[in-house]
């Protein structure tokens, strides 16, 4: 580590998640363990150059925007220490994608943040949560590490391209088509790409959404079969800045809710396109009336959200 910290920041999950037997890896309750109490077992870790600090407790299903901006803020005040190498988060695996997209889209910073999970709980038999800290510790001081990645099951998966795919198994995350950033073996990191850019975030951004009263308000609709224009039409009843809709194949969206969202985009309400596919991005069409964007829906509502505060 050179002699630099590593700061580990605490926001609950599975890997600090408790079940009533270790043979229970589904009927716990996450965020149960303190980060002191998850990493005071694990014998391989240099504890004194960890900094500890908890910035919440919750099952990341919950996470939500006051959550993002505190720990936005953390991440920015943490790095800017000239002592401090990089960052490890503990974080649930339910929306980690989404706090990675977040944090990477907002700071871009050009040191590490390393946030990795659990599938089980502390308390299993065999919890994936100690090795996956480990090896998060690993690409948080590896040379040249910068940007925001997720660290699972020894795969290191760039921010815009990690997603969870399965719903059990200990290697839940892929990076699609685009290929993990590497691996970590023994302790060492063996890369297959770049590591994701950086320098282009501000913490001026994260200030913005630290003093911002609400959020603006973008909704994700699916187009499927049988699909109609009535949510879209109920949720512009309610007051809405923006849909993502997650439309089929190569962008296409059902004709009903198309209309729906054309007549919202002509009254000034912002609309984008991402695929449902779990693979490829949109190869957009000249005359193609809705935008496109090569993320998932729930990244590509993360980055409307943030093109509309910039907006403002």
């Amino acid at each position: 580590m050179n002699g630099k910290k590593i700061v580990v920041l605490g926001t609950g999950g599975t890997i600090a998640g408790t079940a009533p037997a270790a043979q229970d890896n589904i009927g716990y309750t996450a965020g149960q363990l303190g980060l002191a109490q998850l990493l005071e077992p694990i014998a391989s870790l240099d504890k004194h150059r960890l900094v500890i600090e908890e910035v919440a407790r919750i099952d990341s299903k919950d996470m939500g925007f006051d959550t993002w901006t505190c720990l936005a803020l953390r991440c920015a005040h943490w790095l800017a220490q000239d002592d401090v190498a990089g960052i490890v988060i503990a974080h649930g695996t339910d929306t980690l994608e989404e706090t990675a997209f977040f944090l990477q889209a907002v700071l871009a910073p050009a040191k590490p943040i390393v946030i990795t999970c659990a599938m089980r709980p502390a308390t299993a038999l065999a919890p994936d949560g100690p090795q996956n800290l480990v090896d998060a510790v690993a690409v948080a001081v590896a040379p040249g590490a910068c940007g925001v990645v997720a660290v699972c099951a020894g795969t290191v998966h760039g921010a815009f391209d990690v997603t969870k795919q399965h719903t059990y198994r200990l290697d839940a995350f892929s990076s699609g088509d685009a290929g993990p950033v590497g691996y970590v073996e023994e302790g060492c990191i063996r890369l297959s790409r770049s590591w994701p850019q950086a320098g282009t975030g501000s913490i001026g951004m994260v200030e913005i959404l630290a003093g911002a009263r609400q959020w603006p308000r973008v909704e994700i609709v699916m187009s499927h079969a049988g699909a109609t224009g009535r949510l879209v039409e109920a949720l512009r009843a309610q007051g809405i800045d923006g849909f993502v809709v997650a439309a089929t194949g190569n962008g296409t969206v059902h004709r009903e809710i198309e209309a729906a969202l054309l007549e919202a985009q002509a009254a000034g309400v912002r609309v984008v396109r991402a695929s449902r596919c779990p693979q490829g991005r949109i190869l957009e069409r000249p005359g193609d009336a809705l935008r496109a964007v090569a993320l998932s829906p729930v990244k590509a509502r993360i980055a409307l959200m943030l093109e509309l505060f910039e907006a403002c």
